[in-house]
């Protein structure tokens, strides 16, 4: 369930914030919550314990709730409120890594070509906030990294002006589903250095290099992650 400490938001709507954005912090609080496992899979949660440890009323405990049951984050269960999914499976994940290379370094080629100033200015930025968290311990900092990630791809995306490209990365939740799977701080770092060679290609407005990077990151990604899949499969082999 959701951890104590996490800081109480106020009840209600207060003045001068709507619904809709309320329901925009909860959202991204329990999906701060799913990517540092402190909810975790398999597990039940219901409206009214997540009002009462999040201080607010169960309207937009419901509206977050309602938005992450449509994009597959949990499912909502008849009489029983919402549950965590399990981890994603071996085919889930080959599947959604295929989709990526497919996408990804189609994007980054267009971000080289497309990005504005602004836009690579705001990738170095989100880079910098991302090496403020690499050295972090615990699932909360490997959490917070993991939504830097995924913000740091979508930042791509935007500036590859191509919003149908955008929208679909945005759907696979993919870096939810990734950073659910393991806590490593090795991980962090080897993207680190990944991204800012995409970043490095896109500033330089070499398109080809830019594709090669993000095909290059997508790929060792997957070496790190396919091999927790593997290390299960050895296990039950042994069992």
């Amino acid at each position: 369930m959701i951890a104590r400490g996490s800081g109480a938001m106020t009840g209600g709507a207060p003045p001068g914030k709507s619904r809709g954005r309320l329901a925009d912090e909860v959202y991204d609080t329990l999906l701060g919550q799913l990517m540092s496992l402190r909810i975790e899979p398999g597990s039940r949660v219901t409206i009214d314990v997540l009002a009462r440890e999040l201080g607010v009323s169960q309207t937009p405990i419901r509206d977050a709730l309602n938005r992450m049951e449509a994009e597959g984050l949990v499912v909502r269960v008849p009489h029983a409120g919402y549950h965590i999914p399990p981890q994603i499976t071996r085919q889930r994940f080959e599947d959604m890594l295929e989709l990526r290379l497919l996408l990804e370094p189609a994007a980054a080629r267009r971000s080289a070509e497309r990005a504005s100033l602004q836009q690579v200015a705001g990738l170095r930025r989100m880079l910098e906030q991302m090496a403020e968290l690499e050295g972090g311990s615990g699932p909360q900092a490997y959490g917070a990294f993991g939504l830097r990630d995924a913000a740091f791809h979508d930042l791509v995306a935007l500036s590859a002006e191509n919003q149908v490209i955008r929208e679909a990365l945005a759907r696979l939740h993919t870096h939810v589903h990734l950073f659910r799977l393991l806590h490593d701080t090795q991980v962090t770092h080897l993207a680190m250095a990944e991204h800012e060679e995409v970043v490095a290609a896109i500033a330089a407005r070499d398109p080809d290099a830019a594709a090669y990077a993000m095909r290059r990151h997508i790929l060792l990604s997957g070496e790190r992650f396919r091999r927790l899949f593997d290390e299960a499969k050895g296990s039950e082999g042994m069992a």
